[in-house]
């Protein structure tokens, strides 16, 4: 049992060193993208939620 445990450590040991990690201009590049796309999804729903919003206001008063 400890044997199977060692070994997994020692496999996932491997396989760190096997990553290739991004440099820093990509993990920039990369954040700047998930930040622009966060935003401009932001944004749509935004958008999106002030108009139901506003319909929805304009459906209940005409009912009223």
């Amino acid at each position: 049992m400890l044997e199977n445990i060692k070994n997994y450590f020692i496999g996932a040991r491997k396989e760190f060193k096997a990553i290739t990690w991004p440099s820093t201009a990509e993990t920039r590049q990369l954040t700047t993208i998930v930040i622009a796309l966060a935003v401009a999804f932001a944004f749509f729903l935004g958008v999106f939620d002030y108009l139901f919003t506003y319909l929805l206001e304009q459906l209940v008063f005409t009912l009223i």
